[in-house]
């Protein structure tokens, strides 16, 4: 496999996406003989991810996120595109390749619950990729693992009970405990507080965020909660049916929301404040089937600004010179200005912010 040319040693991306596509053909033929209709799960989507930095993907549900997610892993076959992982190409690497990346990737499951084998202690559970990729031995993997309860807030004691004995809150720890079993480099999170009381969320949010400080993780946080994503990560993108229409620093695509679908859902967040009217129309109607999406612009249907050529021509994403992507046709692409001193430099967690494009 060819290894990409080095892009400055440890400034390289982790994960390069260029056009990444995923689509899921129906095993049952048309009724009228036509062809096999098809759902573009995720269609033509592109970023880099760096070693620190933190992407967060939000959209309705069925928009494709959790499956963008797992095919970053290599969990979904790729349909089309490019994915580079750690400077190698690993699009059509066949699976008993890629054992490589599942050393240095995690994923963080949304239902805590489910993703626990219920006949296992956790203990196990978390032991469980160390066993499988034959790290050190019996007593080595115990103690990595006695060591990771203790980092993600867990007593030791814990360690050889069952999953039922446990809370939401502590079964995302011990998902996370498993996660980090490797040391992984990048780390998917899907929804991985969103099945959590809202009491509980900041406990798992903040371990998260310590972990990304002291190891320089990577992020893809897949989430609904919009003030989760807003304060959590560095670089948000906005999916719609499948496509990337917003993508920008998060502290700009909060305070500028510039497509029709990210004003929306920023304005059907609730607010603490009950006297703050949106500025943005609300969303109306449901998204359109997968199966089959509009023509033209697939917003077009919902969106209360939608033109001629909305109805007929596919926008493609355009950025300014700061990064900030739209896949709109009422959007101007303003020349080049400067950011915010606190958006230049920090996050909205107050950390340096890594370059994700």
């Amino acid at each position: 496999m060819r290894k990409l040319e080095d892009r400055g040693g440890p400034a390289q991306p982790l994960l390069i996406v260029d056009g990444l596509r995923k689509h899921f053909p129906l095993k049952r033929p048309m009724l009228d003989g036509g062809p096999r209709p098809v759902v573009r799960a995720v269609d033509d989507v592109s970023f880099t991810l760096p070693k620190g930095g933190t992407l967060g993907v939000v959209g309705e549900s069925g928009c494709g996120k959790s499956t963008l997610g797992r095919a970053l892993l290599r969990l979904e076959p790729i349909t089309r595109g490019r994915l580079v992982a750690f400077g190698e190409d690993i699009t059509e690497r066949a699976e008993r390749h890629l054992r490589t990346l599942r050393r240095r990737t995690a994923m963080i499951f949304q239902d805590p619950h489910a993703s626990l084998d219920p006949r296992m202690t956790v203990g196990q559970s978390v032991a469980e990729p160390l066993r499988v990729h034959k790290v050190g031995d019996r007593a080595a993997r115990q103690a990595r693992v006695e060591a990771l309860f203790d980092r993600v807030g867990l007593p030791r004691e814990a360690i050889d009970r069952p999953p039922h004995a446990f809370s939401g809150g502590q079964l995302q720890r011990i998902g996370i405990a498993r996660a980090l079993a490797l040391d992984p480099a990048v780390v998917v999170a899907d929804e991985p507080v969103s099945a959590l009381d809202v009491s509980v969320q900041a406990g798992v949010i903040n371990l998260l965020t310590e972990l990304q400080a002291e190891r320089k993780l990577a992020y893809v946080f897949v989430a609904h909660d919009l003030k989760v994503v807003e304060l959590f990560s560095h670089r948000v993108a906005v999916m719609y049916l499948g496509r990337v229409v917003e993508q920008a620093p998060a502290a700009e695509l909060f305070a500028d929301p510039r497509h029709p679908y990210t004003q929306a859902l920023l304005a059907a967040a609730p607010v603490p404040d009950p006297t703050r009217r949106a500025d943005a129309p609300p969303l109306i109607g449901e998204p359109p089937s997968p199966l089959a999406p509009p023509p033209g612009c697939a917003f077009h249907p919902r969106c209360p600004m939608a033109e001629a050529q909305c109805r007929t021509t596919p926008p493609t994403l355009r950025a300014d010179a700061n990064g900030h992507a739209t896949a709109c046709h009422l959007v101007t692409i303003e020349p080049p200005r400067a950011l915010p001193q606190s958006q230049q430099s920090v996050d909205a967690r107050g950390t340096p912010t890594p370059a994700i494009s």
